[in-house]
């Protein structure tokens, strides 16, 4: 395929690219210590040439990372399932996803385009934030992944942006691929999971028309991401605390690789994904004349409620709406002793923290918001459709 070389410094691999990047990647002794681990039992030789073998990024992502994902899906979670029911697997979709793993939201999401009958994955949107050795950047980009370049000065940054939004409109007219994309930039720490406005400013950067035009050619779909249970909620409210005790206070790499670390091999229960309808048709109801500002916000609104909506709600969920705000409107959601367990596990996670000042009723609040917002969320998205 004829890329344009300006999407060069950012786009996955193609194909004609792979095998010297492979070459690259098998000579890397901390690729292959990750390898060695990830597979262990399986001679390296052998992983080479498995690894040569896949002539194109979705036969790597098929013979490599599928079975990856099914094997750890098996023990660290209690199954993962999909609801696709809403969109056509014959056609192409921008999938933005609230975000709750730095890794996996992404890669569960590929396993389950494959097992629903999808014809291909994803292209992957990741921040340059992630990237911390050369290995890990050309890992990602034979993984389908796109870069996402943050650290640069702000006219840099509009620069970066219009490429990434043109980068993005060309995967879905051209490549005829997916995308996924996070609905804000990192994490929503306490899972009040919102659309960033700013997010839809740049991906009507490219394609062509008026805004809502623009941003009908990307056809997103918003995506409900729900885990039972967090492996970085103990990481999460520490972030919390010292942000608000130490001025200043920014995560490392070696913070971003704890917390990609755990969030993999990590407890997550039940995992579910819900594809809400593409939001083309809901576009094209907008008036045309809408102002620019107006549209964003009512764009980020309807994704917000869709992805609301889509929650798949645990017992942990409701019993965390009512310890946190001392009720029992949800009590015939969850029985005394789901609510009993899910106490203890949260005092179970407070203790994983380590720090020299721990506020534990701080924690714990912290703690109790991340898994009651999706039960408070989603109450109030069924009470505005009413």
């Amino acid at each position: 395929m004829n890329i344009p070389a300006k999407f060069d410094p950012i786009r996955s691999y193609e194909p004609e690219e792979l095998p010297a990047v492979y070459d690259r990647l098998i000579a890397d002794p901390q690729f292959r210590a990750v390898m060695e681990h990830v597979f262990s039992g399986v001679p390296y030789d052998a992983l080479a040439a498995k690894i040569r073998s896949c002539r194109t990024n979705l036969d790597f992502q098929k013979q490599l990372c599928y079975g990856f994902l099914a094997s750890l899906l098996v023990k660290v979670s209690d199954g993962c399932t999909m609801d696709s029911s809403r969109v056509d697997v014959g056609s192409r979709y921008t999938f933005m996803s609230n975000h709750r793993d730095i890794v996996l939201d992404s890669a569960f999401l590929d396993k389950m385009l494959v097992d629903a009958g999808f014809g291909t994955t994803c292209e992957i949107a990741i921040g340059d934030n992630l990237l911390a050795a050369p290995w890990i950047e050309d890992l990602v980009r034979v993984n389908k992944s796109f870069i996402v370049r943050r650290s640069a000065a702000i006219k840099e940054m509009l620069a970066n942006s219009r490429l990434l939004s043109e980068y993005m409109h060309f995967v879905i007219a051209e490549k005829h691929d997916n995308v996924w994309i996070a609905q804000r930039e990192g994490r929503a720490k306490d899972s009040d999971d919102r659309t960033q406005q700013s997010l839809l400013k740049m991906m009507a950067m490219g394609g062509e028309g008026s805004v809502a035009e623009r941003l009908a050619q990307l056809h997103i779909v918003p995506l409900a991401i729900s885990y039972e249970y967090d492996p970085c909620d103990y990481l999460k409210a520490r972030e919390f605390q010292l942000k608000r005790d130490v001025e200043g206070w920014k995560k490392t790499k070696a913070d971003d690789v704890m917390s990609m670390q755990t969030g993999i091999m990590g407890r997550k229960g039940r995992i579910h994904y819900h594809c809400a309808p593409c939001i083309d048709g809901w576009l094209g109801t907008l008036p045309e004349d809408m102002p620019k500002g107006e549209l964003f916000a009512a764009v980020a609104r309807h994704i917000d409620r869709e992805i609301h909506l889509g929650y798949r709600l645990y017992p942990n969920n409701y019993a965390a709406a009512d310890l946190l705000r001392g009720n029992r409107d949800f009590a015939d959601r969850y029985t005394s002793a789901e609510r009993t367990a899910f106490e203890e596990y949260i005092a179970g996670r407070i203790a994983l923290i380590d720090l020299p000042e721990k506020d534990e009723d701080y924690l714990r609040e912290r703690l109790l918001t991340m898994y009651a917002n999706p039960a408070i969320n989603q109450m109030a998205a069924l009470e505005e459709t009413v």
